[in-house]
């Protein structure tokens, strides 16, 4: 088999080679690729004769899979996979696996992040001290005893849901389906109006779909309370940005932490939350500690592995 990776893992050449030697030791060929050229004509050339591509955050166009005849797999480095061509690939019958699970800890924990520091108006205090400033006018919020509204209750929102029972909250959620797990740690689930009023944290925990697609519109961020911040480490398009810019720019609620856009960063000057007043803005990064680079670069290529011997596991449907 010709095996291609397409982009770096975030981990050092050396790591690669280890994951890589099982596979060559087994006569396939494989091909790393980690310049970050990702224009289209270069994807092609340089997978064009590919069995198995291997691929992370980096949006495959479904040009670039109509020129590979060989293609078999693609290996997916990261949880989603809505920037991949997923219809082509499921009428061409190329499989598709991801590494759900790597990042869990690494995503709660930077919710939290963003969670204490809107409350504590950290980025604020930080200003002060650099410019000679004091604490006046900066006293904050504690977390505890706060209402923590969870919006997706899969491994990611659970974790969140830990991590925020553990502050002292109170948990919320809104789920397509109840998990006993959830139900085990307090949490009340409710229709997703309700919580968004409810909740003085709103953290957004599903993937992008139909039904996702700007599930957090002008008419949820209106039912907000105006001391309520958002919490979006999920997916970009969940949100309308421009709704919430405005919510934002008119006090009509505190304060929001988001770490993904419509598109992956960089994000253009005139964005509408780059003006607005109570967000912090991270260029995606709440999957990215060394830790769980680690991790994924150990999962995407086991599910190589795995599909190899005849045993695929991890298969996005």
């Amino acid at each position: 088999m010709n095996i291609v990776l397409l982009e770096g893992l975030a981990v050092s050449d050396a790591k690669v080679a280890e994951l890589a030697a099982p596979l060559i030791a087994a006569e396939h060929s494989f091909t790393a690729y980690t310049d970050g050229n990702y224009d289209p004509a270069v994807l092609i050339e340089r997978a064009k004769e590919a069995d198995i591509l291997m691929v992370a955050s980096t949006p495959l166009p479904a040009g670039v899979v109509a020129a590979c005849p060989r293609l078999k797999l693609i290996s997916v480095a990261f949880t989603g996979v809505d920037h991949l061509p997923m219809d082509l690939c499921r009428e061409r019958g190329i499989l598709v696996s991801n590494c759900a699970g790597y990042s869990n800890e690494s995503v709660a924990e930077l919710v939290f992040g963003l969670v204490i520091s809107l409350l504590r108006r950290i980025p604020a205090c930080n200003d002060a001290c650099r410019s000679g400033g004091t604490k006046a006018g900066l006293v904050g919020f504690e977390l505890a005893g706060k209402t923590f509204g969870i919006v997706g209750t899969g491994a990611i929102g659970l974790r969140t849901a830990q991590l925020a029972k553990a502050f002292g909250c109170n948990l919320i959620a809104y789920s397509r389906s109840r998990r006993p797990e959830a139900e085990a740690l307090g949490i009340r689930y409710l229709p997703l109006e309700q919580l968004m009023a409810e909740a003085d944290v709103v953290s957004l925990h599903v993937p992008v779909t139909a039904e996702t697609r700007q599930l957090i519109n002008a008419e949820m961020i209106a039912r907000m309370k105006p001391t309520a911040l958002l919490i979006n480490t999920a997916r970009g398009p969940v949100v309308d940005n421009a709704a919430l810019a405005d919510a934002l720019k008119e006090g009509r609620i505190a304060g929001a932490g988001i770490d993904v856009f419509e598109m992956e960063p960089p994000i253009p000057e005139d964005h509408p939350l780059c003006s607005a007043p109570g967000a912090i803005l991270t260029p995606h990064v709440a999957f990215a500690t060394a830790e769980s680079m680690e991790v994924r670069a150990g999962m995407v290529f086991e599910n190589v592995s795995l599909y190899l011997e005849g045993n695929p596991r991890n298969l996005i449907r």
